[in-house]
């Protein structure tokens, strides 16, 4: 939790930065009392900036809640690591979606959820549940698994520790779902199949900067009865040219 900052002489960057410090992975929409509480700010003060983040866009009101707003998710893509991957990417997704007809997806590992950088959206009838700047669970989308697959073991732990089940198919097995991790390092893809939302199916790559996984390049299809070779090459294609132009920066 956020340091406290009620005392009188916390100037007001430092309380607005408090409010927006005090949203997390576990706590991403809260009314402005627990905004408050988790920031150190006075009840009343954090009345007053929550509702001029309002109407500034950095925050959004949804009920009697608040999250975090668009706007401050468009300045984020402006932070150098974000932006560079984004401009370097798009070429590639654009011939990705050319090609597949389907929904393209960049994304990153934020925390122990996967952040969507970018999507192309592919066909109506495929249900979809990501969107730019939107975040979901890494356990149950095909981008997530390439990404936690290669994320830190402390990481791994955390979210296999949790696995919440979102259609009748999400793995939720920690044992199961430690082996399919397993064999995405191996074969260097992921797929899930109605886990995240029931008929869309995903296959993901990671893409690598000097051989670091920086990012994961996915396709969402009805589903994968015609086999996974062609997305699984189509996919490589685009990740590797992704990965020489973010190594050539």
């Amino acid at each position: 939790m956020p340091g406290n900052l009620s005392t009188p002489g916390a100037s007001v960057t430092s309380r607005v930065f408090a409010l927006l410090g005090a949203f997390d992975a576990e706590h991403r929409s809260m009314p402005v009392s627990v905004l408050a509480r988790r920031a150190g700010v006075p009840l009343a003060t954090a009345h007053r900036l929550v509702t001029e983040l309002v109407a500034l866009g950095g925050l959004e009101r949804r009920g009697d809640e608040y999250v975090i707003g668009r706007r401050l998710w468009d300045l984020g893509l402006l932070a150098p690591v974000q932006a560079e991957l984004r401009h370097v990417a798009a070429p590639f997704l654009q011939d990705l979606f050319a090609a597949a007809h389907a929904t393209v997806h960049l994304a990153e590992r934020a925390g122990h959820e996967v952040l969507y950088l970018d999507r192309l959206s592919g066909r109506a009838d495929v249900p979809v549940l990501s969107r730019v700047g939107g975040r979901l669970p890494l356990h149950a989308t095909g981008v997530g698994k390439v990404l936690l697959a290669h994320a830190p073991a402390d990481v791994r732990r955390a979210v296999l520790a949790d696995l919440p089940r979102l259609t009748p198919y999400t793995l939720t097995r920690p044992a199961l779902l430690a082996e399919q991790l397993e064999r995405v390092r191996r074969d260097g893809f992921a797929r899930t199949v109605d886990e995240m939302s029931v008929g869309a199916c995903s296959v993901a790559v990671p893409v690598r900067r000097r051989g670091e996984v920086v990012a994961a390049l996915g396709l969402v299809l009805p589903d994968l009865r015609r086999g996974h070779a062609s997305p699984v090459a189509a996919l490589t294609v685009a990740a590797a040219g992704i990965g020489r132009s973010l190594s050539a920066q």
